[in-house]
């Protein structure tokens, strides 16, 4: 047995519309994802099994002839046959070139006992059928064969149907409805046996081939295909058998078969999800949108505001340690508004600070995920739309909690004193001392100069007395200008911590936003893509 080789074209197709099927997965609707599944499954079944022959089918509904047709191009009285009601209960078939038919029989489940071998080259005339399997199918209109649906199952598993109509019913609408509007594209692995035509005479059989053929185009199908026939007088069934023979000689029945249902199925998934423009919709988040989201959601969680506390926290704290000691101890005896601030605990402050902002703005969050939602998916089937804005949301609930534990985290430094403030302080206080010492120097000349031991005795000379003052006075005023520089400095390094912390904070809430928000909507939109990038490899 030689299994088919497909044309790289019919492939690429079939792997095409198995990335369809798993990217599709939720987004396609699930009976055209079952069908397109099912597809798949029937090509590789048929393109593992033998490629030398060619399984044709004979359908039709009740009263149509088929099983005596069936017994006319077999030239043998294989399927019974009967007038008022349809006899054919299961499918029988007849084989020309039995060997390596068996697992393609098993494949389309006919029974052992409807099995029936022509073996060609004995029958003269019939050598160009050899690889043909002929199927007599039950009436597709039937009681039983709905109940079982073999005849809808086979129909679709062979590679090439011929349907049988009658005059009486050749417009019969269960068959075109059901049917024939599907067969679309169908057109060289289907033919149409005009039955029984020895009923007619030549001008009504005219008239009606005519007619069935408007009819077939109106209904889709380009270039029908119709043969009259007749089983009784033998009228036509060397043409049907000259057709069918072309089919099976090409050998391309089941490829094309199969190029047809792809093309089926592609037309009916296009119409639900139309290619147009999708595949100039983004693949990625653009470095703006990313910006932008973190931007939202820094304002969102207050970023600004912590680090407008931060810096008045910082620039507070530092008077302790690099203000002018003199008006800070003044300044101790009338109250301080600055109190309330409770700088002991100043970590613990801008953590409240920060976790009040997050939770205060889940809702800015929320507005600032669905901002960048709605900008990457504009122009999208609203399905992907949907989906899309699903992934972003993905973790909102998650999102500010996330947003608060992280940015928390984030303790400014405020419990390091600089080495430049305590060495700032210590000159500070030799600068205190020295001013004491000055007043002290002052005081004993001034008013204890006769009381001075004589190992002291410049201390009660009045003529440094005006120079001890003068250094006195510098001294004071040395003390309050590094106070004032010491002021600058401090609210400089409170300015560039200020931006540290932003910084940190801003960088914590870009990683954030990335994992939560931006990773789940790429990944959907990589999904967009590689869906439609398939979807028009499907096409060819």
């Amino acid at each position: 047995m030689t299994t088919m080789t497909t044309k790289p074209g019919l492939a690429a197709r079939l792997s095409a519309l198995t990335k369809v099927v798993e990217l599709g997965a939720g987004r396609l609707d699930k009976k055209l994802l079952d069908e397109a599944t099912a597809l798949l499954l029937q090509a590789g079944d048929r393109l593992k099994l033998s490629s030398e022959h060619t399984v044709v089918a004979l359908a039709g509904g009740t009263g149509s002839g088929k099983s005596s047709l069936f017994n006319a191009i077999s030239g043998l009285d294989l399927s019974p046959t009967g007038v008022r009601r349809p006899t054919t209960a299961r499918t029988h078939a007849c084989v020309w070139g039995f060997d390596g038919t068996g697992p393609l029989l098993d494949w389309l489940q006919i029974q052992e006992r409807h099995r029936f071998s022509r073996a060609s080259a004995l029958d003269k005339g019939d050598g160009q059928l050899h690889g043909l399997i002929l199927l007599d199918l039950p009436d597709h209109d039937s009681i039983r064969a709905l109940a079982d649906t073999e005849a809808d199952r086979l129909i679709g598993m062979a590679d090439l149907v011929v349907w049988v109509l009658d005059p009486q019913k050749y417009a019969d609408a269960s068959t075109h409805r059901r049917y024939v509007t599907e067969l679309a594209g169908h057109d060289a692995v289907t033919v149409f046996a005009l039955n029984q035509s020895d009923r007619l005479t030549t001008e009504e059989l005219a008239e009606l081939v005519i007619d069935l053929n408007d009819l077939l185009r109106r209904e889709g199908v380009e270039h029908p295909s119709v043969v009259p026939t007749s089983a009784v007088t033998g009228r036509g069934i060397e043409s049907l058998k000259s057709v069918i023979s072309a089919a099976v000689g090409r050998r391309r029945a089941a490829i094309q078969k199969l190029e047809a249902d792809l093309a089926r199925l592609e037309r009916r998934i296009s119409e639900s999800m139309p290619l147009g423009e999708a595949l100039s919709a983004p693949s990625s988040v653009d470095e703006a949108r990313r910006m932008g989201l973190a931007d939202a959601l820094c304002d969102a969680v207050g970023v600004p505001a912590v680090g407008d506390a931060m810096e008045s926290v910082y620039a507070e704290r530092s008077n302790r340690w690099v203000g002018w000691p003199y008006p800070r101890w003044f300044g101790k005896f009338r109250s301080d508004p600055l109190k309330s601030l409770r700088l002991d605990d100043v970590g613990k402050e801008v953590r409240n600070i920060a976790t009040a902002a997050v939770s205060a703005q889940s809702a800015e969050v929320a507005n600032a995920v669905q901002a960048l939602a709605d900008g990457v998916s504009v122009g999208m089937h609203r399905v992907w739309r949907s989906a899309v804005q699903k992934a972003a949301r993905s973790n909102a609930r998650k999102l500010p909690q996330t947003l608060t534990d992280d940015l928390a985290a984030v303790a400014p430094p405020l419990d390091r004193v600089p080495a430049w403030w305590t060495l700032l302080r210590v000159w500070q206080y030799v600068l205190v001392l020295a001013f004491v010492a000055g007043l002290a120097w002052l005081a004993v000349g001034l008013f204890m100069p006769d009381q001075v031991p004589p190992a002291l005795e410049l201390l009660g000379d009045s003529e440094a007395l005006p120079w001890v003052g003068l250094m006195t006075v510098a001294v004071l005023g040395l003390g309050a200008l590094s106070g004032v520089a010491s002021r600058n400095f401090v609210e400089l390094g409170a300015a560039r911590e200020r931006e540290r912390l932003e910084r940190e904070m801003r960088r914590r809430v870009a990683a954030v936003s990335t994992t939560m928000v931006v990773e789940p909507v790429e990944a959907e939109l990589t999904r967009h893509q590689a869906f439609y990038t398939a979807l028009r490899d499907l096409s060819g």
